[in-house]
């Protein structure tokens, strides 16, 4: 965890006053969403926050500890590499929650055998409240869908294999 490394930062350039309340709240953002880590920066001061997962169920993965803050310069290398690559997998732009279908309830935007063309609705990741189309790079067919539906995923996380 991190620590205030001073009583005044006003009197000393090297020290960082750590404001636990933020750091509290971004924690329980990071249990709310199921997300790994989250950034803040605010002029010169930036705060990471970051929980390791285990290779539990995602419903255990919720009740993780809550995790330490740092300021960190550099993000952390994944813990685990990926169990498999996907050539031509449409990547995750951003970290937030995966979606299949337009609304709950709805058919998927595409399912595995389906014809896509480009620039055609794949489905759509949730990132602080904002619906985020992720569209088909280039025309083929769907032949894995790599994650579920309101499953989490991370920045460059395959998501969807397109032949």
């Amino acid at each position: 965890m991190a620590q205030d490394r001073g009583a005044n930062p006003d009197t000393n350039p090297d020290t960082m006053a750590i404001d636990s309340a933020l750091v509290r709240e971004l924690a329980q953002l990071l249990a709310d969403t199921g997300l790994t880590e989250i950034e803040v920066e605010d002029g010169t001061r930036k705060i990471r926050v970051a929980r390791t997962l285990t290779a539990a169920p995602a419903a255990a993965a919720y009740a993780a500890p809550a995790p330490a803050a740092a300021p960190a310069p550099a993000a952390a290398a994944p813990a685990t590499p990926p169990a498999e690559t996907h050539a031509n997998a449409v990547k995750s732009p951003m970290v937030g929650t995966a979606y299949l279908t337009p609304e709950p309830g709805a058919a998927n935007f595409v399912t595995v055998g389906q014809t896509v063309k480009a620039g055609q609705t794949l489905l759509i990741i949730e990132a602080m409240k904002v619906m985020n189309t992720i569209t088909a790079p280039a025309s083929g067919t769907v032949t894995a869908i790599l994650v579920e539906n309101a499953q989490p995923v991370e920045y460059d996380q395959p998501l969807v294999v397109i032949a």
